[in-house]
């Protein structure tokens, strides 16, 4: 691991793809798994650590937003190219992975204040990234919601890479909500620049309850209510439905800390806007809120205050104020170069011969390895047939577990039906 840290370097936009491209994103899964293996284990963090240490959580920011441009600027003009129809797409999905990747390992190791005061100035940065995130959030839910997961026949491979970036998309918004709930836990110690990015030039507190107003990781099914969580949509029974969520919650914290926390309120200016968007806050909070996060009490009496105080007038007493300067400093070094920068993609990175394809296929392969997916799922599987923790698997497709032999043959007339064309499909990949 600590070699793997030492390694870790910013990338141009050019090199996204790339031979050395491609070793660290291996690289940085190996480590993102590694760091939830310790973070589920409790046995200290040395992975939060490394990264202190050697100071590559800036590394990591930079890598975070360049490939969130990549996939703006390059990937929308990648998919126009007339003359692009691969034979293969995932070399290309790598890259559109490789966001999600890093926002993981920043969820995982931001639970540390000490990661976020290693961060520096680029903690300016990973703010304007959260707030981009949640304000895509905010919008997609106003217009029906996350994209479903459709089983349906795209024309093209591209048009289908384009639906599944769509769908992570979703994902790591929600996991850049958990690094921004990490980063106002620090809110007392955070520059003065970066305390008016989040008050001042963002309004987060009221973009907060936007986000409580409309819950995009919770939807109707009709009678059935499910949530987003552990990657994927699961229903609530009617006895967890006044159980607070993961996600609510980590709202709730944000707002705990920027409302209340001296630094912040002695910075927030508190106009008729936001004096009226903080007031709503108060229908959520029912005596099942409070129960469940008992410091909330202490919000409750804060809106309270507020309901009887006159709004303020807007002011902006910060006259030099320090701004995130990677998104700026990489449009600027690409800016006119995009067209460029995917066709020289194209013939040199997305279009690898067969060989260059299975040796990647190998070394993926390496990467992904299944029992080191397994530790870090975050349940046991259970049995296709009894429902009973299960530690078989279906040898042809791999993708139903069992507890014993007798479960798996009482399930074959069901799971045969789906078992030996997706083994087909594998074979074909």
């Amino acid at each position: 691991a600590d070699v793997l840290v030492r390694g870790l370097r910013s990338f141009q936009l050019r090199e996204m793809g790339s031979g050395g491209w491609n070793q660290q994103h291996e690289n940085l899964e190996k480590l993102n798994m590694q760091a939830i293996l310790d973070a589920t284990a409790s046995q200290g963090e040395p992975i939060q650590e490394l990264l202190v240490t050697h100071g590559k959580i800036p590394t990591l920011v930079e890598e975070l937003i360049a490939v969130e441009m990549w996939k703006q600027k390059v990937f929308p003009v990648l998919c126009r190219l007339e003359d692009f129809k691969p034979q293969n797409t995932f070399p290309i999905y790598m890259v559109l992975h490789h966001e999600a990747s890093i926002i993981n390992l920043l969820e995982t190791v931001f639970f540390h204040k000490e990661v976020c005061e290693s961060a520096e100035d680029t903690v300016l940065d990973l703010v304007d990234y959260c707030h981009r995130k949640l304000t895509l959030l905010v919008a997609q839910s106003g217009h029906g919601g996350p994209p479903e997961e459709e089983e349906s026949q795209y024309s093209t491979p591209m048009q289908e890479l384009q639906k599944q970036a769509e769908l992570m998309e979703f994902e790591i918004a929600l996991k850049a909500l958990s690094v921004l709930r990490y980063i106002t836990d620090c809110v007392d110690s955070l520059s003065l620049s970066t305390l008016s990015r989040m008050l001042s030039t963002h309004n987060l507190p009221c973009l907060l309850v936007e986000l409580l107003e409309h819950s995009p990781w919770s939807r109707q099914e009709g009678v059935k209510l499910q949530q987003f969580e552990s990657g994927r949509w699961q229903t609530v029974s009617p006895s967890e439905q006044q159980k607070l969520s993961k996600l609510d919650g980590q709202v709730w914290i944000a707002l705990y800390n920027l409302l209340l926390s001296p630094e912040a309120r002695a910075r927030y200016c508190l106009t008729s806007f936001a004096k009226g968007q903080l007031l709503k806050l108060r229908a959520f909070l029912t005596d099942t809120l409070l129960d469940q996060l008992p410091n909330l009490a202490d919000l409750q009496g804060f809106l309270a205050h507020l309901a009887l105080t006159e709004a303020q007038p807007p002011k902006k007493d910060l006259v030099l104020e320090q701004i995130p300067e990677i998104w700026e400093r990489l449009e600027r070094e690409n800016r006119g170069k995009w067209q460029a920068i995917a066709k020289h993609q194209l013939r040199h990175v997305f279009s690898p011969s067969e060989q260059e394809l299975r040796l990647q296929a190998r070394r993926w392969a390496e990467t992904y390895r299944l029992d080191v997916l397994e530790a870090v799922a975050p349940e046991q599987p259970r049995c296709a047939y009894c429902n009973a923790e299960a530690s078989k698997r279906c040898s042809r497709c791999q993708n139903e577990w069992y507890c014993c032999r007798e479960c798996q043959v009482k399930h074959w007339e069901k799971h045969g039906k789906a078992c030996v064309p997706a083994a087909q499909d594998d074979r074909a990949k």
